[in-house]
């Protein structure tokens, strides 16, 4: 399947159950548990920063964003990201973080951080942050917290505690 035949949209609410199917297939219940997740339950994504593929009319993948602030600094927390195993490894999860983070920046946003693989996440521009320096609520992999930051904001010197921005 070309990677042309490929749309990408912002995402509206038309895109829910299919966003919520998607996630469970990649993730199962088990995504409930973790830290990220806590944060996304203080308040909601950002639907202007959060974006879908679609296929021939099908959603099959998508990206959210959730305003946050990492200690004193305003951002985004990334993901979830996912996409459905019929389209695995054609880029489109790669595609949608470059337009999450391109739509984040010209927001304003000084980082957008995510818990994820680091082989996966680098080639994007993601930076581990300082191990400890960020806490979440729940446990999560401290060397797996990156974060890609704009203008004077360094990935290393972000501290304090990931919030979403509405808990401020």
């Amino acid at each position: 399947m070309p990677f042309q035949d490929i749309v990408f949209l912002t995402e509206d609410a038309s895109h829910d159950a299919a966003i919520e199917l998607i996630n469970e297939e990649a993730f199962g219940p088990g995504r409930f548990v973790r830290a990220a997740e806590r944060v996304r339950e203080q308040g909601p994504h950002d639907r202007h920063l959060s974006f879908v593929a679609g296929d021939r009319g099908e959603i099959i993948a998508s990206v959210r964003m959730t305003p946050i602030l990492a200690g004193t600094v305003a951002g985004y927390l990334l993901g979830p990201l996912a996409v459905r195993p019929s389209h695995k490894n054609l880029g489109i999860g790669r595609e949608l973080v470059r337009i999450a983070l391109a739509a984040a920046k010209k927001a304003g946003s000084h980082a957008v951080l995510l818990v994820g693989d680091p082989p996966y996440y680098a080639p994007l521009g993601f930076m581990p942050t300082r191990p400890g320096a960020l806490s979440m609520p729940g446990p999560f992999d401290k060397h797996r917290l990156l974060a890609v930051c704009h203008g004077e904001t360094d990935a290393m010197g972000l501290e304090g505690e990931i919030r979403h921005r509405d808990r401020s």
